[in-house]
C-alpha cells in the first residue's frame, strides 16, 4: 500500500486559501520537519486513502519583523494553535487525535481497512493504547516537558513536572513493549487482534521519537536534521535505552514500510 506521491516535494498552501475551500481534506504541516502528531495523521490517511492537501502550518514565536504572534491569524481562523491541524470540506477544524482518527475513519476510501476496530473490548484496548502514547500526560506529552523550551513550556514544562516525566516515559514503554511481547505469543504482529489498527500506525510513526528510523523510512532534510539528532539523543538516556526493545524496532519497521507512505515525504530541503 506504500505508493508514492506523485513528487518528492510537495505543494503546501496557504492556511487562507485553505480556509477558503469548500470541499476536501487539508492538513497543517512544516515543509521538511515530521512533526510526530501531523506525520501521524498523514500515515492515517495514507492507509485510509485519503486525498489530502498539505497546508502551511505557521511557526511558533514571534515575527521579527512586526513583533506579532506568527500563529496569530491560525488563532484567528481556527480558534486554536495546535499541529496539525485537519480541515475537511466545510465542518469545523480538528485539532484533537481522537476526533481526527474519527474523521479520517469516516471519510476514509471505502476499500481502505477499517482501523478502529467493530468490537467494543477491543476498541477499548486500542484507545487506551492510543491515550497513553497521544494524551496529555501520556509518553510523547512527557516527551516535550524533558526540557525547558518554548515547545515545552507549550505543553506545561515546570521543574517538578520534567523530573517526574522520565518515569512515566518509561512506564509507557513497559507496557508497548509487553503488550509486543504478548501479541508475538498469540502470533500477531500488531498491538491488538490479528490486523492493523489506529494504534499500530499511532505508535509506529510516535516512536520515532525514541526508536530512529532508517533513512528509507525517515529522510533526512536541513529542516528535521536537528529534531533527528534530538531523537537519536533520546534514544540512547540509559533509562530509555533499557526499555527500547527490538521488537518495537520489528514493529515500527514492518508497520511503516508495510502500511504507509515511506520513505516519508516531507518536503523542505532533502540532504
Amino acid at each position: 500500500m506504500n505508493n508514492k506521491e506523485d513528487s518528492q516535494n510537495p505543494t503546501f498552501i496557504s492556511l487562507e486559501e485553505a480556509i477558503e475551500m469548500k470541499t476536501g481534506t487539508r492538513i497543517t504541516f512544516v515543509p521538511g520537519v515530521q512533526a510526530l502528531y501531523a506525520e501521524a495523521l498523514k500515515n492515517i490517511c495514507y492507509v485510509k486513502m485519503i486525498h489530502i492537501t498539505r497546508v502551511l502550518h505557521p511557526l511558533m514565536g514571534t515575527d521579527k519583523e512586526t513583533g506579532e504572534d506568527r500563529q496569530s491569524n491560525l488563532y484567528k481562523l481556527t480558534k486554536q494553535k495546535s499541529l496539525p491541524t485537519m480541515l475537511h470540506d466545510e465542518e469545523r477544524p480538528r485539532n484533537v487525535w481522537i476526533e481526527q482518527l474519527a474523521l479520517a475513519e469516516q471519510i476514509g476510501s471505502s476499500e481502505s481497512p477499517s482501523i478502529i476496530p467493530e468490537s467494543f473490548e477491543l476498541r477499548a484496548e486500542m484507545y487506551g493504547l492510543c491515550a497513553i502514547i497521544l494524551a496529555e500526560d501520556g509518553l510523547v506529552w512527557n516527551m516535550r516537558i524533558l526540557n525547558d523550551g518554548p515547545l515545552g513550556r507549550k505543553y506545561g514544562y515546570s521543574e517538578a513536572a520534567s523530573s517526574s516525566a522520565p518515569a512515566k516515559i518509561v512506564d509507557a514503554l513497559k507496557v508497548i513493549n509487553k503488550k509486543l511481547e504478548s501479541q508475538k505469543k498469540l502470533g500477531s504482529q500488531y498491538l491488538i487482534g490479528n490486523k492493523l489498527s489506529a494504534v499500530d500506525i499511532y505508535w509506529a510513526t510516535m516512536s520515532m521519537c525514541m526508536v530512529p528510523a532508517a533513512e528509507d523510512i525517515m529522510p533526512k532534510t536541513r529542516q528535521n536534521q536537528g529534531m533527528l539528532s534530538g531523537f537519536e539523543a533520546i534514544s540512547k538516556i540509559p533509562d530509555f535505552a533499557d526499555v527500547i526493545s527490538p521488537l518495537m524496532e520489528a514493529h515500527q519497521r514492518y508497520i511503516l514500510k508495510t502500511y504507509c507512505e515511506t520513505p516519508a515525504i516531507l518536503g523542505g530541503d532533502p540532504i
